[in-house]
């Protein structure tokens, strides 16, 4: 595979990632409402949600500093949805085994996006 096409591969596993991502945050919301938890259950959906988001947006991206800002702002989500991981199994809303796994699949976005934001500025200062 060429350079480019496994830029291309990449793009598509984090899409996919991130959306299943959003699938779990999606039902961890639903389920801090059912145990009346109003407000972390909207900051959960807004933050683990938007990483999907702006990966989404950055693949449209009008420019490669359009493209590292969009990814940028999703590292930064991704920061944000770790914190309210450890939140909310520090409040007793998550069990460890559910602490763990969502610490470690946004573990595995934050990684991802730090490469990507990374080889992205790479290639802009070589040209």
């Amino acid at each position: 595979m060429e350079e480019k096409e496994l830029q291309e591969d990449k793009k598509g596993i984090l899409s996919k990632k991130t959306y299943n991502f959003a699938i779990r945050i999606v039902k961890l919301s639903k389920f801090l409402r059912e145990n009346n938890e109003y407000v972390l259950s909207k900051q959960v959906l807004r933050s683990g949600t938007a990483i999907g988001a702006l990966v989404r947006e950055g693949t449209y991206a009008q420019s490669a500093l359009d493209f590292i800002s969009k990814l940028s702002i999703a590292l930064k989500e991704a920061n944000e949805m770790d914190y309210w991981i450890s939140l909310l199994h520090d409040t007793g809303y998550l069990d460890k085994k559910m602490k763990d796994s969502f610490e470690k699949e946004c573990g595995e976005l934050i990684a991802i996006l730090i490469a990507s934001v990374k080889t992205t500025k790479n290639h802009l200062s070589e040209k």
